[in-house]
């Protein structure tokens, strides 16, 4: 079995749960070494636990992305811990759900805060090493990069914003030898919808997210870890993710049909 990021020494944001955990978990079969951030403490030694029983290395290190000073200090922890840094996925993210003229401006700016500067703070704080080991910086985007729906104009703000800076990267990176994947999932299972738009994790909460076409998080990290280590410049996955990319990208009138017409994404205002 092809174990490309053996003794590599690889950094997720967003470690605690879903994506970030199945990758640290697959990483560690292959014998990486993963230091894993994210703001649950508990979570991430829950993961920790987990990767040091596969036989691989683990290093906590807690940080908010929205947190600058936060996100370098995890960043040079790790360094120190590993003497080294090869790669490097900005996972961490979440949703804040309602209409643009509904959301306070807080919960805009905390969207914005952790989607886009969380993973601008991860590759500023990572691609000096990066660019010393010619390493590989990972940006998980969203379908939602290329297309939006009523309700979903803060989240897919933040994902087109997102989809500028990995682009940016990947031409301000070339020739470097380092490189920059932008990562676009269609539905995963994750804890993304039992969360609400001030942060607070709700158990109960259900996710009305279609069933029928989720990902496990599991066969999401199966076939990101290859795309990033082959320096894919963007990657998208699921059948119904590589659909919207495409219509979002080349019948954008088509997707604003859709999304004015259905019952199931119009309604009114509040007033």
């Amino acid at each position: 079995m092809s174990q490309p990021y053996h003794d590599h020494v690889v950094w997720i944001t967003g470690a605690g749960s879903g994506i970030g955990r199945a990758l640290a978990l697959k990483l560690a079969a292959q014998g990486a070494h993963l230091a894993l951030s994210g703001r649950r403490r508990d979570r991430l030694d829950e993961v920790a636990a987990e990767v040091q029983a596969a036989g691989a290395q683990a290093f906590v290190a807690p940080c908010d992305v929205a947190v600058e000073a936060e996100v370098h200090d995890a960043c040079r922890a790790l360094t120190e811990r590993f003497g080294r840094l090869d790669v490097a996925i900005a996972n961490a993210g979440c949703s804040v759900n309602g209409r643009v003229e509904e959301i306070p401006l807080d919960q805009w700016r905390r969207q914005l805060e952790i989607n886009v500067l969380g993973a601008v703070a991860t590759a500023q704080a990572a691609l000096p090493e990066l660019r010393r080991r010619r390493g590989r910086l990972a940006l998980v985007g969203s379908v939602m990069s290329t297309l939006t729906l009523p309700g979903a104009g803060a989240y897919a703000a933040s994902k087109f914003a997102l989809r500028a800076v990995g682009l940016t990267l990947s031409q301000e990176l070339h020739g470097s030898g380092t490189s920059c994947t932008l990562i676009y999932p269609g539905f995963v299972e994750s804890e993304i919808a039992q969360v609400d738009n001030q942060g607070v994790y709700h158990a109960e909460r259900a996710d009305n997210r279609p069933a029928a076409l989720m990902w496990s998080a599991d066969a999401a990290a199966d076939v990101m870890l290859p795309a990033i280590w082959r320096r894919r410049r963007e990657f998208t996955f699921t059948a119904h993710g590589k659909l919207g990319v495409t219509l979002g990208l080349h019948a954008p009138s088509l997707v604003h049909a859709v999304a004015t017409r259905s019952s199931a994404f119009s309604r009114p205002a509040k007033r």
